[in-house]
């Protein structure tokens, strides 16, 4: 085996390293720096959260499911509700949140429907009482 030694620097330069341009931005931002009579340095921290919450409105399904159900949205709402809280714990958060969304969405459909609903019978049953009393 041959143990000689290999010199990495080349001999045209002296053994110095080679003389490299300066890039024109770096030099422009190397300028800019900090202003100057500054003595602190202000610094931001951003915390990010390692898991997003995602509400998966399973508790206010089941509660259109049970007492609010018109026309079953609310029994849809809580399957949607259920499969965002499956994606959740699989860690598909971004499934997740489109389940939850729907589930939103199909809640407040039901919610508002069934209110509704329920304000008109109120109504139609005051006024047949009503046109009864007056006859």
């Amino acid at each position: 085996m041959n143990h000689t030694s290999q010199s990495f620097i080349t001999t045209a330069s002296g053994g110095q390293p080679p003389n490299y341009e300066r890039i024109k931005e770096e030099y422009e931002v190397a300028e800019l720096g900090a202003p100057h009579g500054s003595a602190s340095v202000r610094t931001t921290v951003i915390n990010m959260p390692r898991e997003v919450s995602v509400p998966d409105h399973v508790v206010w399904s089941l509660f259109n499911t049970l007492f609010m159900n018109f026309c079953c949205l609310g029994f849809i709402a809580y399957a949607y509700s259920v499969k965002s809280r499956d994606r959740k714990m699989v860690g598909d958060v971004t499934g997740a949140q489109a389940y939850a969304s729907t589930a939103k969405c199909l809640n407040i459909s039901t919610l508002v429907l069934s209110i509704l609903m329920v304000v008109i019978t109120i109504v139609v049953a005051v006024i047949i009482a009503l046109n009864a009393r007056n006859l």
